[in-house]
């Protein structure tokens, strides 16, 4: 009967795929359906739907929901299709379910008249309509029901069908968001379903748990391992939340232990030279210890990394970082470059955690150096990940590829586009701090691009060589009087005041070496048409070049003793403009009374000259070197405010902030300052559990079969494998006693244990050798035993004709020997 009910559907869906084609080939060129259903009223939908026929219903329901997708008002039609819940035709149904979850909030008391036809559906025969009532149960938003799907999970949780099972992992979120009241109902529920043995159960169970209740470890001790063992049959969803469900409990219950081993010493040929060698070596260092039950999580992990899916190669990434010892990550490393073979948008995520990994291990990626060259085709947020890779992996590379790094840098910050120019020559001046004996060969490079035409690159480069010189002032002196060179020949008004501001900075610190002077009075020439920022700097050289004097020529003891006259006539030169000219006419008066030195008068024209500037900032930087300046007994505010040691620069990567956020998380990719804490729902990993606080290991089920494993629920096909084998074993238990290999009265299928089964089942092959062994001893017996008849036969002939004592004697003798035994024919 079943299979004519199929026939008779097939055949009813083929007549009406052959209507719709028909239909469609009717109409006219350039319309379709979705066209035409526009022209249909809502009075001809309703009439559609009220039919009796159900390819009618169903082309009324179709219609309908192509008006609901179109955001076109559809809420009109609840009441009629309300009505079709109990159609037989699994297609309307469908389309019933999906217009029901998507209006029942609009419309809470009609929903609930379809609840009770509902919950029919989930007692019949089909599981697929079983499965589709319960999703549709738990979809329909309406608090009042809560109990109802929690019961209807229930059933679910036994169902026969696998599908119906996952489904009603899938609606306990439902119900918990619906009714957070029902949560212990709920955990018992996932607690059953985490222990089904159908992989695409244990999945969206799995799912459910880390929505319902993360927390409950608890529940997840005695399923680790049979988790651990679905993992790899899982779909990839399933994979990817029990992946993130098995790290954190991993992080929760193994303890991280180390183990202390000596270093291997190589022995000395006499006894003194081992002493010594042994007292020197033998150090200790520790290597980690892992767990069994994490060592079993690792291996299921290694067979996930030959997936489709990107998110769950990410998640085994994460297991080993987070989890694993470095050789498991090494093996990781290869399929994960192998994603940048994928779209832009998975490859640029992809890249994100490509870099988060590399900070923490960048030795495993520096074979695949060439999959991080910058591509011609590649949008800005592509680029910048593999230079930033590039310039991470830069230091732990060897020479050849060093070389082929630098030179792609150096290409590129050449080109047209001022962003990648930009950051290339960032990306040069970060490898030369990553590696100290590159910063030679990358020094030389930033000093050819100075005499560029391109600004942006002439002022990038600057910068990063005053980043250099700043590292190791001592041994770039030479550097500095190259820079001066340049002066003459670039106009940007940022090389120009960064190689003024190195002048000053270390050129004027040694006497037998200082050129900041003679640089400061061929800048003071032509002051007047340089620009603001170029200006600035010269008034800081001239403030440093006359402290530098002041602090070599200390004035005389006549001069400190006047130094407070000096000190109010600076207070009151700036009253009004009388007084400045007063002032100076002073100053030139002292100037005929006491010559002065070539840096003094240098360095008052130039605070002449800034004093008529037209800026206002310029002016008053002016203003506060003179007071800074003007006792040449006490300079050591000005010591401190100009000669201070600058802190060392240090260009980080950048995507150091996000150094300690959890790979694979959309975090890491959207960065920490979405937000007040980053987006919602970001969860860390837990802390190492300490030693002493991990829970029972005897907690989670055991690996090997157990002394209770026949208590564990039995299939039917199971139970007949068995029996069958019971079966087989009596006969060759009855046969055996037969031949006279077992004694005769003791049962063979008593006092049976299933280790006793499975080890006759492991001798019935040695057993069937046994057998042609034993026939032929059965053949030589039976000879034997005749032989032995023909004696007796004789030795009651004699018994006759002899004493009857003596026959007696024989008698006995011939009863203690056992009938069938060779040995004692032998």
């Amino acid at each position: 009967m079943e299979t004519i009910s199929r026939i008779s559907s097939m055949l009813e869906t083929a007549r009406e795929l052959t209507l719709e084609a028909a239909q469609s080939a009717t109409m006219p060129r350039g319309s379709s359906t979705g066209l035409t259903s526009r022209n249909h009223t809502t009075a001809h939908i309703k009439k559609l739907l009220d039919s009796r026929n159900d390819r009618e219903v169903l082309d009324g329901m179709r219609r309908v929901i192509t008006i609901m997708y179109r955001f076109e008002p559809s809420l009109p039609f609840f009441s009629a299709v309300v009505k079709n819940v109990a159609n037989a035709n699994l297609e309307v149904k469908k389309l019933v379910y999906i217009y029901l979850v998507h209006h029942a909030e609009a419309e809470p008391d009609l929903a609930l008249l379809s609840i009770n036809t509902i919950q029919k559906s989930l007692t019949d025969q089909n599981p697929q309509v079983r499965a589709m009532a319960l999703r549709t149960m738990s979809g329909i938003r309406v608090p009042v029901i809560s109990q109802i799907v929690s019961l209807a999970i229930k059933r679910g949780c036994g169902d026969m069908s696998p599908h119906v099972r996952k489904a009603a992992a899938l609606a306990i979120p439902k119900c918990y968001r619906l009714d957070p009241n029902t949560l212990p109902q709920l955990i018992g529920y996932l607690s059953t379903l985490l222990g089904d043995t159908q992989y695409f159960v244990a999945g969206p169970a799995v799912s459910a748990f880390l929505e319902v209740c993360p927390d409950r470890v608890d529940l997840i001790h005695k399923h680790y391992r049979s988790l651990v063992r679905k993992l790899v049959d899982m779909d990839e969803w399933g994979q990817i939340a029990t992946l993130r469900l098995l790290t954190f409990y991993a992080r929760k219950c193994f303890p991280r232990k180390t183990e202390k081993v000596k270093q291997a010493v190589s022995k000395g040929f006499y006894d003194d030279e081992e002493d010594a060698d042994t007292s020197e070596g033998g150090k200790e260092y520790e290597i980690p210890i892992v767990n069994p039950d994490l060592e079993i999580l690792l291996r299921a992990c290694k067979l996930l990394l030959q997936n489709r899916n990107s998110a769950v190669i990410v998640n085994v990434v994460r297991c080993f970082l987070y989890l694993a010892p470095p050789e498991y990550l090494a093996a990781a490393v290869g399929p994960l470059v192998a994603l940048l073979r994928s779209p832009q948008d998975v490859q640029h995520i992809v890249l994100y955690n490509i870099v988060a990994v590399c900070l923490r291990h960048p030795m495993p990626f520096t074979k695949y150096i060439s999959h991080f060259l910058v591509h011609a085709s590649d949008p800005p947020h592509i680029w910048r990940l593999k230079l930033e890779i590039l310039t991470i992996l830069f230091p732990n590379c060897g020479l050849h590829l060093k070389g082929v790094i630098i030179s792609e840098l150096e290409h590129f910050s050449q080109g047209t586009d001022p962003e990648l120019v930009r950051e290339s020559v960032r990306a040069i001046g970060r490898c030369a701090q990553g590696d100290t004996s590159t910063a030679g060969h990358c020094l030389r490079i930033l000093l050819k691009q100075i005499t560029s035409l391109d600004d942006n690159l002439v002022s990038e480069s600057l910068t990063v060589i005053r980043h250099l010189i700043q590292q190791d002032p001592a041994s770039h002196e030479r550097t500095v009087i190259e820079l001066v060179k340049y002066l003459g020949l670039t106009n940007n008004p940022d090389a120009r005041a960064t190689i003024v501001w190195l002048v000053g900075e270390f050129a004027g610190a040694e006497p037998k070496k200082n050129i900041a002077p003679d640089v400061l009075r061929i800048l003071v020439k032509d002051f007047a048409n340089e620009a603001e920022i170029v200006k600035q700097q010269i008034v800081l050289l001239g403030a440093k070049v006359y402290l530098h004097h002041l602090l070599r020529n200390p004035p005389k003891e006549e001069e400190s003793q006047a130094s407070p006259k000096v000190k109010q006539e600076y207070k009151n030169e700036w009253a009004d403009d009388k007084d400045d000219e007063k002032d100076e006419e002073n100053s030139q008066d002292q100037q005929q009374t006491e010559p002065e030195d070539r840096i003094a008068l240098l360095w008052r024209y130039l605070l002449l000259l800034a004093r008529y500037d037209t800026s206002y900032d310029l002016r008053d930087r002016a203003r506060l070197y003179k007071a800074l300046l003007a006792s040449p007994s006490s300079t050591q505010l000005a010591n401190l405010l100009l000669l201070a040691p600058k802190p060392v620069p240090h260009a980080p990567s950048p995507s150091e902030t996000r150094k300690d956020l959890l790979i694979g998380s959309s975090t890491l990719i959207v960065g920490p300052d979405a937000g007040p804490h980053g987006l919602v729902g970001y969860q860390n990993l837990p802390d190492w559990v300490e030693s002493g606080n991990e829970p029972d290991p005897s907690l989670r089920e055991p690996d090997m079969k157990t002394e209770f494993a026949e208590e564990a629920p039995v299939t039917a096909g199971e139970r007949l494998d068995r029996a069958l084998r019971e079966h087989e074993s009596t006969i060759g238990s009855a046969s055996r006693s037969q031949n006279g290999r077992v004694p005769a009265g003791t049962p063979a299928t008593k006092n049976k244990t299933l280790d006793q089964w499975l080890e006759d089942e492991e001798s019935e092959e040695e057993t069937d050798s046994e057998e042609e062994v034993t026939d032929s001893e059965e053949e030589e017996t039976e000879e034997e035993t005749d032989d032995e008849e023909e004696d007796e036969e004789e030795t009651e002939e004699e018994t006759d004709s002899d004493d009857p004592e003596e026959a007696k004697q024989l008698l006995t003798q011939s009863n203690v020997r056992a009938p069938g035994s060779s040995k004692d024919v032998l």
